[in-house]
């Protein structure tokens, strides 16, 4: 991918929404081929706005991530997860180390920062083409197993995460979506899920690199924080953790290798207030760079895909 994505300007006062459906062609298209489309002067600043806006765009909208926050009564359109407006979120696909996956995401800027806080971008098919062949084939056979321990004190709780306060639903709910658990020392829980890294995008037949272990994997974490969680918790009880897929670990050198080709591809169009952008979750990675001064993104999430359904290779 260019530098650059594909940038859709308001032909004067327009409606998103009925602008996209006479053009809904055209944007799928530039979707295909980029893997993002930029649009501005849309006002999609204002929540009604942005969320007639995803209905169309994104369709069957996706509601089920409690580490979103909602921002509207219906809750199709939500903020980003919280997180330090001085560190980088890393890249990712949205939900990737899940079974069920959203295919599209709409980010729209309500609030641009004063400084910062871009939606970097990274073409996950490039992520996958400039990895060496003996790592991408590792991730290609075993996949990425990634841990989460519940009950350390840091992050959120598993009654949090599944919305429930009975271990037994836990217990159904992980079995349903081909999560393995494991309670310890009373009703801390521990749960593993192994996913793939690397499939055949469902249109357009490509490979792409989905998986997450930059958010999982602690040497992706800055050096003080690691040393007081290691020191605090053990490297066993850490909050999130991952490995390939026989259990086998990670070094940390992969995982440096793996941030600086993401650093390498990535682009980061300048948020301004009432432009948005529509990504297609496995064409591309997305994150979030640090800010000063208010920022308010709204999101939305839609057409989901289940790994089940994907081919691996």
């Amino acid at each position: 991918m260019s530098n650059e994505i594909p940038r859709v300007h308001a032909p004067g006062p327009t409606n998103a929404a009925e602008w996209f459906v006479k053009h809904r062609n055209y944007v799928d298209a530039e979707l295909r081929r980029f893997g993002a489309v930029r649009f501005d002067g849309f006002a999609l600043d204002k929540l009604s706005a942005f969320e007639e806006f995803a209905l169309v765009s994104c369709a069957e909208l996706y509601r089920d991530n409690p580490e979103h926050v909602s921002a509207s009564a219906s809750g199709n359109v939500q903020t980003p997860v919280p997180y330090s407006a001085r560190r980088k979120l890393l890249w990712h696909n949205e939900n990737t180390f899940n079974i069920e996956w959203p295919g599209r995401l709409l980010f729209g800027c309500a609030i641009p920062p004063d400084t910062g806080g871009e939606t970097p971008i990274v073409d996950t098919r490039a992520v996958y083409r400039t990895l060496s062949a003996s790592v991408s084939s590792r991730f290609l056979e075993l996949g990425v197993m990634y841990q989460r321990t519940y009950g350390a004190g840091v992050g959120l709780t598993w009654q949090q995460v599944f919305q429930t306060t009975d271990p037994a639903e836990v217990e159904r709910k992980c079995e349903s979506v081909d999560i393995e658990f494991e309670w310890y020392s009373g009703r801390q829980l521990r749960t593993r899920q192994t996913r793939p890294a690397i499939v055949r995008h469902p249109t357009t037949g490509e490979l792409v690199w989905v998986a997450q272990p930059q958010h999982w994997h602690p040497a992706c974490l800055d050096s003080l924080t690691r040393e007081a969680l290691v020191e605090s918790l053990g490297e066993d009880q850490l909050p999130r953790n991952c490995f390939f897929g026989d259990g086998s670990r990670i070094d940390d050198q992969t995982m440096h290798d793996l941030c600086a080709i993401y650093q390498e591809h990535e682009v980061s169009p300048p948020w301004q207030a009432g432009s948005a952008m529509l990504i297609d979750n496995l064409l591309m990675a997305h994150g979030r760079n640090p800010y000063s001064g208010p920022r308010k993104i709204l999101v939305a999430m839609g057409r989901l895909r289940s790994c089940r359904t994907l081919t691996h290779a």
